[in-house]
């Protein structure tokens, strides 16, 4: 069956769409089209939102969590409990475990999860700063909320060997997650019961 052509203008669109994470060449084509059919308005403002994005998000000097202002609200917010750290692996972890609005700790985001097949190590993830936040004593309890496939159980693994001499808590979030799920995809009253029910790492 004979492919489609489009002018090149309209191919580099849905190619530039169909290489966002989750978006296949028919889902690029259909907001391609949106985006050609509709106001030029509503191109402009998502064009305009990208660039501000791109230009005012960074990460926040403490948490390493995405923020357009540093601290971040959370680092910044004083009724929140700074002795319990909550480490993830992405920004939008954080997001997950906020719906949740159970959790009243601070955060910690790696930007990613031990992977040595794919060239990550230790240093290759935000894990200096997160020491250099357990210097003061000032830190109860480490959750470890990586993901529950074998990068993140790996890296929580890391993290506990590094984090218990220094004589705090570490905790990693009970499997009320289904082993290989992410956190941005579990539920609220999942991902609940998965950090009330946390468990010490021996």
């Amino acid at each position: 069956m004979k492919q489609m052509r489009y002018a090149g203008a309209v191919s580099r669109l849905i190619g530039e769409l169909a290489r966002l994470p989750g978006i296949g060449s028919k889902t690029a084509q259909r907001l391609a089209f949106f985006l050609l059919n509709a106001s030029p308005e509503v191109a402009e403002r998502l064009a305009d939102a990208i660039r501000e994005a791109r230009a005012v998000i960074r990460h926040c000097s403490v948490c390493g969590n995405l923020t357009d202002v540093d601290p971040c609200g959370v680092c910044a917010d004083h009724a929140r409990d700074g002795g319990v750290i909550c480490v993830v692996q992405d920004p939008r972890d954080v997001a997950a475990i906020e719906k949740y609005r159970g959790f009243k700790g601070v955060y910690h985001v790696l930007h990613g999860a031990l992977s040595p097949l794919a060239g990550v190590g230790p240093e290759e993830l935000n894990i200096k700063s997160l020491l250099a936040r357990l210097g003061d004593g000032a830190v109860r309890e480490v959750i470890l909320a990586t993901n529950p496939d074998v990068e993140g159980d790996a890296t929580a693994l890391y993290l506990a060997r590094l984090i218990k001499p220094l004589g705090v808590k570490v905790t990693r979030i009970a499997h009320g997650l289904p082993v290989g799920a992410h956190l941005e995809y579990a539920d609220e009253i999942t991902l609940g019961k998965a950090i009330e029910g946390r468990q010490e790492i021996k």
